[in-house]
């Protein structure tokens, strides 16, 4: 005999967690603001009244995120391998997003096995980061997004580094932790730097998660062969394209 209540009290607990989940989302403060100079340095865009390739060609993939999705939508950035400069493409779409004065973005670090994004922005992680809220369910979301000295950019770092992130990416926690970041003020959108999609499951997980792929391509690195078949591994109807980076 199978328990009928079994699907109801699964919603009431997915219910729950979302709610709290939400309590504990507060606004950050902003911290100084970086300096263009402090920015460059940190391989990181920024407005300025000179005409730069770069900054037009992140806010140019922004444009087109958004004509292709809605809401506040997830954007998993997946390099095709290791050096592709996925966290570099990753980093510089979320400062695109937090240009509009009306928009607001958080990075989240999902490449267990080599996180970059603390050490590239200079942030210290003190209160741990993503694994680290997922392993206890103790620990305020709120303590483990920090500011970046980018206005309304924030980061959400990996913290304590595992091996493998399939167990951690697939669990309800983290399910319920994106839903609910996902449901704050209109304008917030969230781009997950994820890991290299050869010889890694994590970011096929990932992709379940996210609303939007988009796979990096090291220019030059990766031949057309990989990139069609790191492209196949996710599904055609949140495939946004390819972005060819130098490497950075």
């Amino acid at each position: 005999m199978t328990d009928s209540t079994a699907p109801a009290q699964l919603h009431d607990e997915i219910a729950e967690r979302r709610r709290m989940a939400g309590r504990s989302i507060t606004p950050l403060a902003e911290p100084g603001t970086l300096t263009n100079t402090q920015l460059q340095d940190r391989a990181t865009i920024y407005r300025t009244d000179r005409m730069q390739p770069e900054v037009d060609a992140f806010r140019e993939l922004r444009t087109r995120l958004l004509a292709v999705a809605e809401g506040n939508f997830i954007t998993l950035v997946a390099p095709v391998s290791a050096g592709s400069g996925g966290s570099f493409v990753a980093r510089n779409l979320a400062a695109a997003f937090a240009f509009d004065a009306t928009k607001s973005a958080l990075l989240v670090d999902c490449d267990l096995r080599h996180p970059s994004q603390h050490k590239t922005m200079r942030i210290d992680p003190a209160n741990g980061g993503l694994i680290d809220y997922l392993d206890d369910d103790e620990t305020d979301i709120a303590d483990v997004i920090y500011p970046t000295g980018v206005g309304r950019l924030s980061l959400l770092p990996t913290g304590a580094a595992r091996e493998t992130g399939a167990e951690y990416f697939s669990s309800l926690r983290m399910r319920v932790l994106l839903d609910s970041l996902r449901g704050r003020q209109g304008g917030h959108y969230m781009v997950l730097d994820g890991p290299p999609v050869r010889g890694n499951p994590d970011a096929r997980i990932l992709a379940d998660l996210a609303d939007v792929v988009v796979l990096v391509a090291g220019y030059g690195c990766d031949t057309p062969a990989t990139i069609a078949q790191a492209a196949s591994s996710f599904d055609p109807a949140k495939f946004a394209g390819v972005v060819f980076n130098e490497g950075v």
